[in-house]
């Protein structure tokens, strides 16, 4: 599949399981801040997914599990450089410079794009 393709089938589940727009949907809107997502609706995104592409997704694969409860990852509202280092080890298919450069805890929502999927499913194909 090329790249196109994927992220048309992406848009395809977002608008499916988010209700929205298929022009609302695009490479750098955010799942949460743009699009609306919430936390159930990740259980869809990712049932959905897994439907469209043939894959299996493993729990904490495509999005972080318990790392806002974890000290050695968020002090003071802020994500340390040990939770910056983890997410990217844990989630390569996700860029994370915009949280380098302002770690709140509050913007780990917003690196979680619609980009960030088809990234996640380019590699998942290619392994």
């Amino acid at each position: 599949m090329t790249r196109n393709e994927i992220f048309e089938k992406v848009r395809e589940v977002l608008v499916e399981a988010l209700g929205v727009d298929d022009d609302e949907v695009s490479a750098d809107a955010s799942l949460a801040a743009d699009l609306g997502a919430e936390s159930i609706d990740f259980l869809d995104i990712v049932f959905q997914l897994e439907q469209a592409f043939g894959f299996k997704i493993e729990q904490g694969e495509l999005f972080p599990e318990n790392v806002t409860q974890d000290p050695d990852f968020v002090q003071d509202g802020m994500v340390t450089e040990k939770g910056l280092t983890m997410l990217r080890e844990r989630l390569p298919h996700i860029d994370f410079a915009a949280l380098e450069a302002d770690p709140q805890i509050t913007r780990v929502a917003q690196v979680f794009t619609v980009d960030a999927l088809v990234n996640f499913c380019e590699r998942k194909l290619a392994a």
